[in-house]
């Protein structure tokens, strides 16, 4: 009967070592547990930069772990090069066809413009005029496959390097300038001389889209104004046209992959313009924005740093 007071004595202190056994226990474990899912991520990372790991090929869990990060690092290895090669012969291929494309069309489109500059009859210019206005189509599908594939197949590699923003602005206008013609309108540059860093002929690309889209939704006889702006850390381009602007629920839009506004379904196009500025511009650590007025214009800036990342 005496024990019984002795046990219930003995209890709180059998109670609290068992406790602090408990905290010790589970502090050991998890600190034992971060250490495991460390290594692991560790081991992960390095599998992820391309290192292969060290493997015992023995019966421990460590080298078996080993052994299956080395298989998914072959298989990661093998699947980017496979998938390199495919995108390197789809451009390949894309490259070829618009190169052997242009050259014949290029001469349809001239050829019927001298055709047309001839005294002809009423019924032979209607056939003259319909052969060029369908090369012209065809023309304009041709180039906007062309920019679908570059988004498609992710094809935009870029080398950037300290590049003149004059000669960028100069050749982009001149890519634009026959379409230009053909609506009378009339591109004014206002530009200051300086480096930009930047992938000259995707800039070039990305500036000409631009350009395009400002002449398209521009009316007859109207003005584009190109200026340059320079700030600490960008030059600016900013290319500000008399067309029909656009709404401003939509302006955050415009630069998604295949958008076009209801309020320009008139106009060809497959809403490809745009978004292949802002992947150009963000692979070379720059960036677009655009200010607009529904009925009276828009304006597109797109920054490119003034020094090389």
């Amino acid at each position: 009967m005496e024990l019984i007071p002795v046990i219930f004595l003995c209890m709180p202190a059998f109670l609290s070592g068992c406790f602090l056994s408990y905290i010790f226990l589970r502090h050991f474990y998890n600190k034992k547990t971060r250490a495991e899912y460390e290594n692991l991520i560790c081991r992960l990372d390095r599998v992820l930069g391309g290192t292969l790991l060290e493997t015992d090929y023995n019966e421990s869990l460590n080298s078996a772990l080993n052994e299956r990060f080395n298989r998914l690092a072959y298989i990661f290895k093998n699947r980017e090069e496979k998938a390199a090669k495919e995108r390197d012969a789809i451009k390949s291929l894309v490259s070829g066809i618009s190169h052997q494309v242009k050259t014949p069309l290029t001469n349809i489109l001239l050829y019927t413009g001298l055709l047309s500059e001839k005294d002809l009859n009423s019924e032979t210019r209607v056939l003259a005029d319909k052969i060029q206005k369908q090369a012209g189509k065809l023309d304009f599908f041709i180039k906007e496959l062309v920019k679908s594939s570059y988004t498609l197949q992710e094809m935009v590699i870029l080398h950037p390097a300290m590049t003149e923003l004059e000669d960028i602005i100069n050749i982009s206008c001149q890519e634009a300038e026959p379409l230009a013609l053909k609506k009378k309108i009339c591109i004014n540059s206002e530009i200051s001389p300086g480096l930009c860093y930047a992938d000259k002929k995707w800039t070039i690309e990305a500036l000409a889209n631009i350009l395009e889209n400002a002449i398209k939704y521009s009316p007859a006889n109207s003005i584009i104004k190109v200026k340059t702006t320079e700030y600490d850390s960008f030059l600016c381009v900013s290319v500000k046209d008399q067309g029909t602007g656009i709404r401003e629920e939509e302006q955050g839009l415009v630069f998604q992959q295949f958008y076009r506004s209801e309020t320009v379904n008139k106009e060809p196009g497959f809403g490809i313009g745009l978004y292949l500025v802002r992947e150009i511009l963000s692979k070379q650590g720059g960036y677009a924005r655009i200010k607009s007025i529904y009925g009276k214009g828009t304006t597109v800036e797109i920054y490119l740093s003034r020094y090389q990342a």
